[in-house]
């Protein structure tokens, strides 16, 4: 356990070594993401409210659950190779080195969500109780991303051409996502389609928890659906990763 929070700690050090601003990064990009759509759409564009919610709430509920799952798959998938001599040369449960990426990706979330509150608070929403629904909706992200990892981590060892494969899935995957856009604004017999995408279930779920106020298990098929996603892809995972495993220490 003391090796495993040392880990995050130097995932930390490691990140933002040389850096004038340090870890400060970490936070800057992604203010300066949602600051750049706030101003196209909601400025430029003159982007009008979702319902009755004003477009920047609307925006950063899908747009801060997907930046931690981007930045964790992203980084997690080569928590391996950038941890090589753990695999060499100490006897270690590899298969953690994800986990400490997403932990540290979690933290950079949690400052997200305090912002995010504070902006629902300045535009007059008050604290209720759908907002526990959030820890739910996180436990679901991060056991997402930890399944996904376990395949890309595993498979990134062999072909270095997964880290890129992963970028790209995510540049991809982040415009077929309902996230500045609304699921609304496609024709109804095509939302299945969409909602195979296991990232819509979360995105959708912060905004139930801070916007719609609906609970997760008034959508239980959805629900049944990622966790069985989930669960297949995590055994799919772990089945990979052991198969590979005695082969890591001779291709890294």
């Amino acid at each position: 356990m003391r090796l495993f929070y040392s880990l995050i700690k130097n995932d930390f050090k490691q990140e933002y070594l040389g850096s004038l601003l340090g870890i400060a990064w970490a936070f800057i990009q992604p203010t300066f993401t949602i600051l750049i759509f706030w101003f196209v759409f909601q400025v430029g564009f003159k982007a009008q409210p979702v319902g009755e919610v004003p477009f920047i709430l609307w925006l950063v509920a899908g747009m801060i659950p997907w930046f931690f799952f981007s930045e964790s798959l992203s980084k997690a998938t080569n928590s391996i190779i950038a941890n090589s001599y753990l695999v060499k040369k100490i006897v270690f449960n590899i298969s953690v080195l994800p986990i400490i990426k997403i932990v540290s990706a979690f933290s950079v979330h949690l400052f997200f969500l305090c912002v995010m509150m504070i902006m629902f608070f300045i535009y007059g929403y008050s604290l209720d109780i759908y907002y526990i629904q959030i820890v739910y909706y996180l436990i679901a992200l991060v056991a997402l991303s930890y399944s996904i990892s376990l395949i890309t981590s595993t498979l990134v060892v062999f072909t270095r051409d997964i880290g890129q494969l992963v970028m790209m899935t995510l540049q991809f995957g982040f415009w077929l996502t309902p996230i500045f856009w609304n699921l609304q604004m496609v024709p109804e017999k095509y939302h299945f389609l969409i909602q195979l995408n296991p990232l819509v279930y979360i995105i959708e779920g912060y905004r139930d928890a801070l916007i719609n106020k609906v609970w997760f298990w008034e959508h239980i098929t959805m629900s049944f659906y990622f966790w069985g996603i989930v669960i297949i892809i995590y055994l799919y995972g772990k089945y990979l990763f052991k198969k590979l495993r005695p082969f890591f220490a001779d291709v890294l």
